[in-house]
């Protein structure tokens, strides 16, 4: 305060100067020998020493408050609970993702991400994963979620260095369990049926594991999966299998085109269009044609192989593959119905003396261009029995008198239905079926639907004899599952004749 002195020591060599401000504001400077102001000096370092610590407790503990209010509320509300979702990148699975990468890389073996849970978090997040890979990653998002698995697949036919990679895997620390299976593709020849093929690899780094799926090219141009079978030998508790997304049952899936991103700072492949390869994973079954029973049943029963039976095969396919192609275009699943149905699962082919070609399709995926799809490829409209509400029926007529016919499956509380119509009098029929669901198979060299429940879906339509062939077929009275559904009115048959 003005009017009052003050004093500022400062030590400096042998001497002590000594500020004095005066009530004017003016400093002289004094000295005064060392000696004299010993206890002096020591308060001050003590004073000093104080100070310091004092500063650097105040720095420490505004570092605790930086990171917990700043850094873990940016890193989202997870990240400050989770190991290595900071940006050490420490955690487990993060750990051995990274290691897998490390090794396929160095390997060329040509893997890419198929993780239901990652892919649907990258695909919600797709744009800020394409900006991430524009520069270095700030936070674990996707590999850090403490998980069992990680699941990636392996394109088989693009691998060109097989030998050794197992060996491998386990030189850099991860434990592997390789599967194997005989190559359905070579069970329809007896002389290359049996050979095996690797399945599905799983390769696990302390606590969590790689699951690698290898895909096979199949017939039609799509990928499939085999059933992950555990041997005798194998060790069932060395993972959690129940909890692996892909192996339950065989698996079928269009060839995805991949593009290289960067996740969690890490550079790999994954499907270009993550929903659609999403949206394939829960239909993804796959049922495998029965080559031992078709071989038995063909011994049994001859085939026929006139001339006229295998131009019939031979239109039939044709007319199926261009039928499957006008359906997937139009974006309208369908599947194997009727005798065309029981062919593939008989006698893994076409039935000679049938003269159709039989597809269902869900009232529900009826679009109103089929008409004009199926014209416009060549195939004109031979019949259309039935409304879109009730029976509806399509007949198209292909090359030689080969004729394709698509029922309409209507869903009831407890079964399905589709409907049928006497052309002549306008009297309607009902088919009964059990309800179902769809699976994959290759028939005619192409992916297609067939019902999972496939002998339930056939006794219904064939009785419990199918296995025993009928030439002689009545559509109104054969089937066990048939009942009358009525009579169109006479004004609405009408409208049907006038097409004829």
């Amino acid at each position: 305060m003005r009017g009052e002195r003050s004093e500022v020591s400062l030590v400096t060599g042998n001497k002590i100067l000594f500020h004095e401000e005066d009530e004017n504001n003016w400093v002289t400077v004094k000295n005064h020998p060392r000696e004299h102001h010993r206890p002096m000096s020591r308060i001050n370092k003590n004073v000093v020493l104080a100070l310091l610590t004092l500063t650097s407790s105040a720095f420490l503990l505004f570092q605790l408050y930086y990171y917990k209010h700043y850094l873990s509320a940016r890193n989202g509300p997870g990240s400050s609970k989770s190991k290595g979702n900071r940006v050490g990148f420490d955690s487990t699975q993060w750990r051995a993702v990274k290691k897998f990468i490390m090794l396929t890389s160095s390997q060329n073996v040509p893997v890419f991400l198929i993780d239901p849970w990652i892919l649907e978090s990258i695909n919600k997040n797709f744009e800020q994963v394409k900006n991430a890979s524009q520069g270095p990653a700030s936070e674990c998002r996707f590999f850090c979620v403490p998980r069992d698995f990680t699941a990636f697949a392996l394109q088989y036919h693009l691998w060109k260095n097989e030998g050794g990679w197992f060996q491998i895997a386990e030189n850099m620390g991860f434990q592997c369990l390789k599967t194997e299976s005989q190559d359905p593709r070579l069970d329809g020849i007896d002389s290359l049926s049996g050979t095996e093929i690797p399945l599905h690899y799983v390769c696990k780094l302390a606590t969590h594991a790689i699951h690698l799926v290898v895909f096979h090219e199949r017939s039609g141009n799509y990928l499939w999966h085999g059933h992950l079978r555990l041997k005798g030998h194998m060790d069932r508790k060395f993972v959690p299998f129940r909890k692996l997304q892909f192996g339950r049952y065989p698996g079928a899936f269009d060839r995805p085109e991949l593009q290289r991103v960067t996740v969690d700072g890490l550079d790999m492949l994954i499907p270009k269009d993550p929903g659609r390869f999403l949206e394939e994973v829960p239909h993804s079954r796959f049922i495998e044609c029965r080559y031992k029973e078709a071989r038995a049943f063909l011994q049994q029963y001859i085939d026929d192989n006139t001339v006229d039976a295998m131009v019939f095969r031979k239109r039939a396919k044709e007319l199926l593959q261009l039928a499957a192609k006008t359906l997937k275009e139009l974006g309208v699943p369908f599947w194997l119905s009727s005798g065309t149905c029981l062919g593939w699962y008989r006698q893994c082919g076409i039935i000679p003396y049938s003269k159709d070609v039989d597809l269902g399709i869900f009232i529900q995926d009826y679009k109103p261009d089929i008409i004009l799809a199926f014209q416009e490829a060549g195939l004109p409209l031979k019949h259309k029995f039935g409304k879109v509400e009730d029976s509806l029926e399509l007949s198209f007529q292909g090359k030689d008198d080969v004729k394709l016919d698509i029922f309409f499956f209507y869903e009831e509380t407890d079964h399905m239905w589709n409907g049928g119509t006497q052309a002549r009098t306008g009297k309607k029929f009902k088919y009964l079926f059990p309800k179902f669901t769809l699976c994959w198979t290759e028939f005619v060299d192409i992916k297609v639907h067939v019902p999972c429940e496939t002998v339930d879906y056939i006794e219904a339509n064939y009785g419990k004899t199918w296995k025993v062939p009928v030439r002689t077929w009545d559509w109104k009275s054969s089937p066990p599952n048939v009942q009358p559904n009525g009579i169109w009115p006479i004004s609405e048959w009408d409208e049907v004749i006038q097409l004829y």
